[in-house]
């Protein structure tokens, strides 16, 4: 595929959705991760899925993807399904699966990349930070009818980048201590060269024009080599999101992604405001802020500088977008995210208070695998 095929934007339905979970492979014994990725996979090649699972860079994960999708319901209804397919194979290879955007206590030290070229490359590159991707989040995809629609959405959506981090938060743990944060994760991401977020340009044809140059200069060979927190996907069709944690069970997964496709409704079809370069002037301190704090966090608005508390931007987004999730049909899907942000109920407050009663960091990754495969309800 030449480089001016590989960037042309091939259109999608607007608003559809998709999304890929990083999962945790948890051994039954002590609960620090394994390395049964492959097993894991070959398992599940038997018993086809309406989605897919896959390799991720290190062999102690896979990635599953959901199917392209409307609405809510269906998307539940499938990351329920493969869910409980991964669990049985799980099961069979006595191991665990886990949500959660960290491993609370394993050492980078101990994985192994993946054996395929692609994880190969990305470890002579990075060197030991390719053992440190060992993370976990959700990626959602939002269809677009055209590369202008994919570059406006995406600038839009960066301001909402630290609501994406603050109610999906799961990643206080890092090799055994609790860091602080709310989300660690995007720490790791952070390391990254090309991490970050995409330059401000103003139309798909600016976009072609950067990823050539850039291209050139020999830094990119595809779009899969920038790992900004928001990039479109040409070949798909859509802007994806990259800074969600993994939550800790698909059904809270499936909401945050009706949230993403609510607010894309919105800003697509209201036009509230034209992308601003003061988002970007912004953007790390609201994003740290999301990360460290969470939902306790403060947002400084672009629009009118106006500093204000995380939790009710928040709140307010929710009411603000309440009737395009309803017209999607994840209005309950955001009123249980309503529910959460008042009760302070997120994941990460989840995680800390098992450590608390649990008393190890064994047992809060044995209660997350038993959260994830739908042993338990939401009580520790």
């Amino acid at each position: 595929m030449s480089g001016r095929d590989e960037m042309e934007f091939m259109p999608s339905p607007a608003l559809t959705m998709g999304v890929e979970l990083e999962l945790q492979i948890l051994n039954s014994r002590d609960f620090d991760l394994a390395r049964d990725a492959a097993d894991l996979i070959a398992l599940l090649e038997k018993a086809p899925l309406a989605g897919a699972v896959k390799p991720e860079i290190t062999e102690s994960m896979v990635e599953l993807n959901s199917s392209i999708h409307r609405g809510h319901d269906t998307l539940v209804a499938e990351l329920k399904s493969i869910r409980d397919a991964v669990t049985r194979a799980a099961q069979r290879l006595n191991v665990r699966i886990a949500g959660g955007g960290s491993h609370a206590f394993h050492m980078w030290t101990d994985r192994r990349v993946y054996p395929t070229e692609r994880f190969k490359h990305l470890l002579e590159l990075y060197g030991y930070l390719a053992k440190q991707f060992t993370i976990f989040g959700q990626h959602v995809h939002l269809g677009c009818a055209s590369g202008d629609a994919a570059i406006y959405l995406a600038h839009m959506l960066a301001r909402y980048v630290p609501h994406f981090i603050a109610l999906s938060a799961s990643s206080p743990f890092q090799q055994g201590e609790d860091t602080s944060y709310q989300s660690s994760r995007l720490n790791t991401v952070s390391a990254f060269p090309l991490s970050g977020q995409m330059p401000f340009v103003h139309s798909w044809q600016e976009f072609t024009d950067y990823f050539g140059k850039m291209r050139g200069y020999g830094i990119v060979e595809s779009m899969k080599d920038f790992y900004w927190d928001i990039r479109p996907k040409p070949e798909y069709g859509t802007v994806e999101i990259r800074v969600f944690d993994t939550p800790l069970t698909v059904e809270r997964a499936a909401a945050l992604a009706a949230y993403a496709q609510a607010l894309a409704r919105h800003l697509l079809t209201d036009r509230p405001r034209a992308p601003s370069r003061d988002v970007y002037v912004l953007y790390n301190y609201n994003r740290f802020q999301a990360c460290r704090y969470g939902l306790g966090g403060s947002l400084i608005d672009a629009d009118g500088g106006h500093k204000r508390p995380l939790k009710e931007d928040v709140l307010e987004t929710l009411a603000l977008v309440a009737p395009h999730a309803a017209g999607l049909g994840g209005g309950a899907a955001l009123t249980s995210l309503e529910a959460g942000v008042r009760g302070g109920t997120g994941d990460a407050e989840w995680l800390r208070r098992a450590y608390r009663e649990r008393g190890t960091m064994n047992e809060v990754a044995r209660m997350q695998s038993e959260l994830w495969m739908a042993s338990t309800r939401n009580t520790v």
